[in-house]
């Protein structure tokens, strides 16, 4: 008599347990309507003043004097904007969309090559990689500004 007890209490805590749980798997949140265009509009600002401040990071980290740092934002946006472009295009195969991407990342930045030091050159490619730490920008501005404080 105990065993049946604890067995349909157990089952009635499961089922009231899974019964609960959200049907997607993944915690998505399901959006009940399409976003409007204030929505997007607000979307896309966010994500421009999101890129200018992690370029801006990225730039504090270089050792190029102020004329070079502008022309590397100008060299950063075009690329963040081109690289944007060619993702929300559709290619036939993703064979060709990683090789267009792979196009952009080696030619995009030649001209730089020439203009910035070697040492700059190659944190520059580490960001195209990917590799580019921001959180350790940020740290060191948080201490930076501690001190100063």
């Amino acid at each position: 008599m105990k065993k049946i007890f604890l067995l349909a209490f157990a089952l009635f805590i499961g089922l009231n347990v899974f019964g609960q749980r959200r049907r997607d798997i993944g915690n998505m949140p399901q959006a009940n309507h399409e976003p409007t265009a204030k929505e997007i509009e607000k979307r896309e600002r966010e994500m421009e003043e999101r890129k200018e401040e992690y370029i801006d990071n990225f730039l504090t980290t270089l050792d190029a004097d102020d004329f070079q740092k502008v022309i590397i934002k100008q060299k950063l946006d075009s690329y963040f904007d081109a690289k944007m472009a060619l993702l929300k295009t559709n290619f036939e195969h993703s064979f060709d969309k990683k090789q267009a991407i792979k196009q952009l990342d080696e030619t995009h930045f030649l001209e730089l090559k020439d203009l910035i030091s070697e040492k700059d050159y190659a944190k520059v490619e580490e960001l195209i990689k990917g590799e580019f730490d921001e959180k350790e920008v940020k740290k060191k501005k948080k201490k930076n500004r501690r001190k100063k404080g």
